[in-house]
């Protein structure tokens, strides 16, 4: 079940890039998770030394601040690193200053480069599918940025399996760069995805990025029945650890077997958590989100984690493949389901 304790690292789709099996997510970097500068500092030193050579970020984290202090903490290590970061998602209150036009792209890429402090991104992905936008007029945007040296590579975040497939069409139709990463919600208790997205990445050959693979910390041991609730985004997802609610009641249900699973095999719910998403075979890495350096180490203990036939069974009868425990939760509904208008013309 365990392999050495040195980090593992897998080819990032068909890009060639070597990445660690568990990558560096920042969205707690900053106002969100109330780490301090001296806090990122020491996350990334640490991570990086213990072979993590991902790190990545977005526009919209903290309205910037994480991609400011992951600038300032890596100094003189930019080259160690496979630097990602996102944009799309609102930036203010403009009406432009976000989606996927290129208006915005080229200057979301600038705005980005500037606070990180670099002169180009590796990874530079489009956070949500926008609707608003072709998707030839995205990836015509993101060619030319990658033309000029600004990006090595681009990629898609939580889009939905067809949108994934059309853009890979429209990519190849339009004789464009293509996407060649996606960055989905999958965990053990998500795991819509293995029967649409994953499948989807696979046919294409494109690197995954699993993103909250320890469910915004139902996964991390900091939920349990009978005990007060400690993970940190108890206070600002509130609704989500509302246990009066049946969905989260069901949540619970799965993490208490899921705990006693883990000790049965001498794992902890973090290892256990993390070694399910980067043992499926179209996961390239999973992105820890740690706010402190403890948080780090209980992550960077699942490093080796290779979970056997036998636990994935036992974790397949708790929560069933393909199945979500709370599907609102996602963040990638189709915007007719959520706007009237769309499905009402």
């Amino acid at each position: 079940m365990k392999g050495t304790s040195h980090m593992q690292y897998r080819t990032l789709g068909r890009t060639g890039v070597q990445i660690s099996t568990l990558a560096l997510g920042a969205m707690n970097f900053g106002q969100i998770g109330r780490t301090s500068q001296s806090d990122v500092e020491a996350i990334v030193g640490s991570a990086l030394d213990a072979g993590v050579n991902l790190i990545d970020t977005a526009d919209a984290y903290s309205g910037g601040e994480s991609e400011e202090m992951i600038g300032k903490a890596l100094g003189n290590r930019r080259d160690d690193v496979v630097l990602a970061t996102k944009a799309t998602l609102p930036m203010g209150d403009e009406r432009n200053h976000r989606g996927s036009s290129r208006r915005w792209l080229v200057t979301a890429l600038e705005n980005s480069l500037r606070r990180l402090g670099v002169d180009h991104i590796d990874l530079y992905q489009m956070h949500r599918w926008d609707p608003n936008t072709s998707d030839e007029e995205t990836l015509s945007a993101l060619t030319d940025l990658r033309q000029a040296g600004k990006i090595r590579y681009f990629g898609s975040s939580t889009f939905p399996a067809h949108r994934i497939v059309q853009a890979q069409w429209t990519a190849h139709d339009r004789c464009l760069g293509r996407y060649v990463t996606e960055q989905p919600n999958y965990s053990i208790l998500q795991r819509s995805i293995e029967g649409h997205v994953l499948p989807v990445t696979e046919e294409h050959g494109l690197g995954v990025l699993a993103w909250s693979p320890l469910a915004s910390g139902w996964l991390s041991g900091a939920v349990r029945d009978g005990q007060k609730i400690t993970t940190s985004r108890s206070t600002f997802m509130q609704p989500r650890f509302d246990l009066t609610v049946p969905a989260n009641r069901a949540k619970l249900d799965a993490v208490e077997k899921l705990a006693e699973l883990a000790g049965s095999v001498g794992l902890t719910m973090i290892q256990l958590a993390l070694g399910f998403v980067t043992t499926h075979r179209a996961v390239t890495a999973a992105l820890i989100g740690p706010r402190t350096l403890e948080h780090l180490d209980s992550q960077l203990a699942a490093a080796d984690i290779v979970l056997s036939s036998e636990i994935l069974d036992a974790i397949d009868a708790i929560v069933p493949p393909g199945l979500d425990l709370a599907p609102g939760e996602k963040n990638d509904m189709p915007p007719a389901l959520l706007d009237p208008a769309l499905r009402r013309r």
